[in-house]
Formats: structure tokens, C-alpha cells, sequence
């Protein structure tokens, strides 16, 4: 007989179990931001510095800031809100590499399905900074705009953080899946680029106050 532990249904209930203790653990965090990014990226590079500053100033701003809980970029976003006395928030993944929860999380979770993770991050977020990293920080953003492009969840910001390094995709989207007819033209308005951390809280609190209007106003935009 196979071993239950390693059967399918184990794995749901392993699934239930993160579903449950991420929703227990942030229903109550309030207004927040996620900051994506690099793993690899040093702290000299100015990416780093620069998340710092927009996570100061978030935290400032009386948002939370949530990110992945690993380095780099990752610490930087914590770091920024922890020292200005913040909710900072790790959604920290299992990986057999590079993942090490950085140590500037007010609170901590640990994830080992990719997808729960990332339920987690949409449904407790109400922007989403996108500094330069890999696959998977490409993988937030793309997922985001799928999202928001097909209405399963509210329009919140998506801000592309680097111009320079961001330009070649964007150059791609708009002259190959622009053009030969993949996406509307209205869907490249689903994103900011900016280039300075200043510009960044006032986009996010426009969205925040513009969203908050209506009397069903949550912070979780999630439908």
C-alpha cells in the first residue's frame, strides 16, 4: 500500500495547511506592497540601495511591505521598512538553493508550493513594485497582468523599477506581441516604469485613495 504521506491526497492537505496559516497569519496586516527582485543582485548594486528608500518610504506612508524573505532585493524591501519601524512581511519560499529567510521580518512564512505563495502575495497586496530580477520575478509580473488584464482581480499599480533594464522587454512587447496582434494596445497601460524611489509612493497612494472611494473598499483586492 503506498505510504499516505507521499500520496496526492497528503499533498492537499499540505496545500490546505499553507492555504490556512497564510490567511490566518496576514488577514489582519492592512494596506500593503509588494516588492519584487533579484536574489543575486549585491548590496553595492544601486538596486538594492533604491529598495531600501521605496520601502522606507512605504513603510513611512503606513503601508506594510511584503516580500519574498530571501536576499538582495528581497532583504532590501524588509530592510527598508524594518528600520523605519514597519510591518515587514517575508513570504519566504523552500528551495534546495539560494533561498535563506533574511533576518528583518516582523513576520515570517514559509512556503513550499510556489502557487500558494503567490495567492498570497495578490490577495494581501494592493501594488506591486517590480525591481530587476529573474524568472521568477518575471513570473510575478506576468502573472499580475494576467490578473488584472482578464478582471480576476482589481486594477491595482504595477511599477517596473528601472527603465534601462526593463526596456528591452517592454521594446518587445510592443513591437512583436503588440504588433502582430496578441495583446490590445491598452493592455501596455497596465504597468509604470519609473526610475527613482520618489516615484513611487505617489502612484501607489493614487491608487490606494482613487480605490477607496467606494464604500467596499478592502485592502485586498483578490475577487
Amino acid at each position: 500500500m503506498e505510504d499516505f504521506k507521499t500520496s496526492e491526497a497528503w499533498r492537499i492537505f499540505r496545500i490546505q495547511s499553507e492555504l490556512i496559516d497564510g490567511i490566518e497569519t496576514l488577514n489582519d496586516l492592512g494596506p500593503a506592497v509588494s516588492i519584487f527582485g533579484s536574489a543575486r543582485l549585491p548590496e553595492q548594486s544601486p538596486y538594492y540601495q533604491d529598495a531600501i528608500t521605496v520601502a522606507h518610504d512605504l513603510s513611512r506612508a503606513k503601508f506594510s511591505v511584503i516580500s519574498g524573505g530571501g536576499p538582495s532585493i528581497m532583504a532590501a524591501a524588509n530592510k527598508g521598512a524594518y528600520q523605519q519601524g514597519g510591518q515587514s512581511v517575508g513570504l519566504n519560499i523552500d528551495l534546495p538553493f539560494e533561498q535563506t529567510p533574511n533576518p528583518t521580518q516582523d513576520i515570517s512564512l514559509t512556503f513550499r508550493y510556489f502557487f500558494v505563495r503567490k495567492l498570497m502575495f495578490v490577495k494581501y497586496s494592493m501594488g506591486y513594485v517590480v525591481f530587476p530580477g529573474g524568472f521568477g520575478t518575471l513570473d510575478e509580473f506576468f502573472e499580475a497582468l494576467t490578473l488584472i488584464q482578464t478582471k480576476k482581480i482589481r486594477h491595482f499599480p504595477i511599477i517596473l523599477f528601472g527603465s534601462s533594464y526593463w526596456a528591452g522587454l517592454i521594446d518587445w512587447l510592443k513591437d512583436q506581441v503588440l504588433e502582430i496582434g496578441c495583446i490590445d494596445k491598452e493592455d501596455l497601460d497596465l504597468f509604470y516604469i519609473v526610475d527613482s524611489p520618489e516615484q513611487v509612493l505617489p502612484i501607489i497612494q493614487y491608487h490606494h485613495n482613487h480605490l477607496c472611494e467606494h464604500p467596499e473598499c478592502e485592502h485586498r483586492f483578490a475577487v
